[in-house]
């Protein structure tokens, strides 16, 4: 697999990809390389820890694709490859000659997945696009934060581009068993837009369903109750009474058996019109005990609950230890660095997490060597600019 892309979503495609065993080659400007390694602090002797994070498990090869030698390099690149992945402006690889009705003439099989800010349709198709803007458009500013008369909060970690990696990174395996039986490849197109649509299921529905769109409701719920976060006495935590067996089980815990015969709270219905006045009395009293007092006795009763964690302290976690997610990697320059594992298990084909993000440039004359330069012509490359190592 050839990867043209940089900063995240083609990046991650790429990733979940060459976690499960592809030889991802990625493509970098011999200039600077991708964007993301500009991306510091925070770095570990130099290398931006958030480009480690995105591009473990690739080669890499820097190229100047302006050039007639990087070009011809490239073209070589896909000329061999089962699938290209790339997040750029629509129209950029059509002007690098890169694009898909080219490329195919040489490479019928070739899966080429484009990941863009709104798809390569549309009268949108045209702009760059970026997380927090596919958030805005997407909605999904619109249901994050505290409530009315606050101002919006996007969700804090890039939402949209992780989920157009994952989504990219699904269509392509599809693709790829489509070609396993016919042995044509095809385009594989998704954007950070529609994986904000495609998060927004749960007041998507409500919208569609009554034709009026939901607001923020800070970590509770839109369709049911309780089901948010309450501070303790010392710290915060939350609360799933996701059915009606479960909220009994929550009221007797809490020392308010009355809540489950009260008129407001009798069904989930019920509570989703009171919802103020549960949080509320709730809140109170989730305040009178420590979090791991409340913590003990919710998971005992079978009511789900958890701690609001650090990210630190969720990186500790047993559990996430014992999922292996996670992990060290070998960098070739600064040895064993520590990484997120990859979130799914497989019980015949397990993952195997070999290598580090590449150095800009690290794999060049090994990848050339393989598509058949010889060391002369690589060197000559490499002097004029067109290739980096």
């Amino acid at each position: 697999m050839v990867e043209f892309a940089h900063i995240m979503a083609g990046p991650t495609c790429g990733r979940m990809l060459a976690d499960m065993g592809a030889d991802v080659i990625k493509v970098e400007p011999v200039a600077g390389g991708d964007a993301t390694r500009a991306f510091r602090p925070p770095d570990l002797d130099g290398e931006s820890a958030a480009f480690m994070m995105l591009n473990r498990n690739k080669r890499g090869v820097a190229l100047d694709l302006k050039s007639e030698g990087g070009l011809e390099a490239a073209r070589r690149l896909v000329e061999r490859a089962d699938v290209l992945i790339e997040n750029h402006r629509t129209g950029t690889m059509e002007r690098l000659g890169l694009g898909y009705d080219l490329l195919r003439e040489t490479n019928p099989g070739l899966i080429y997945c484009e990941i863009s800010g709104f798809g390569r349709t549309g009268p949108m198709a045209h702009l760059g696009g970026f997380d927090l803007i596919s958030q805005g458009y997407s909605g999904i500013m619109s249901v994050t934060g505290e409530g009315e008369g606050r101002p919006p909060v996007k969700c804090a970690p890039p939402l949209t581009d992780i989920t157009a990696g994952i989504l990219a990174a699904m269509g392509v395996l599809a693709a790829y068993v489509e070609r396993l039986e016919t042995g044509r490849g095809q385009r594989v197109d998704t954007s950070l837009f529609e994986a904000g649509v495609t998060q927004s299921f749960w007041q998507a529905a409500m919208t569609l369903a009554t034709g009026v769109s939901p607001g923020p409701l800070g970590s509770a719920h839109p369709l049911i109750a309780p089901y948010q976060a309450f501070e303790t006495s010392d710290g915060w935590i939350t609360v799933g009474g996701s059915n009606q067996a479960t909220w009994h089980r929550l009221v007797e815990i809490v020392g308010l058996p009355e809540l489950a015969e009260d008129s407001r709270f009798l069904q989930n219905a019920d509570r989703m019109r009171h919802v103020g006045e549960l949080a509320s009395i709730l809140g109170e009293r989730f305040k009178t005990r420590p979090t791991a007092e409340w913590l003990g006795l919710l998971e005992e009763a079978g009511v789900p609950a958890g701690p609001v964690a650090s990210i630190g302290e969720m990186l500790e976690l047993p559990q996430t230890l014992a999922r292996d997610m996670v992990v060290e990697v070998q960098h070739s320059k600064l040895g064993p660095v520590r990484t997120v594992g990859f979130p799914v298990k497989f019980s015949e084909t397990p993952i195997s997490i070999e290598r580090g993000a590449p150095l800009l440039g690290e794999h060049t004359r090994e990848v050339l060597a393989e598509l058949g330069y010889t060391d002369e012509e690589i060197e000559e490359l490499i002097g004029s600019g067109a290739a980096g190592a």
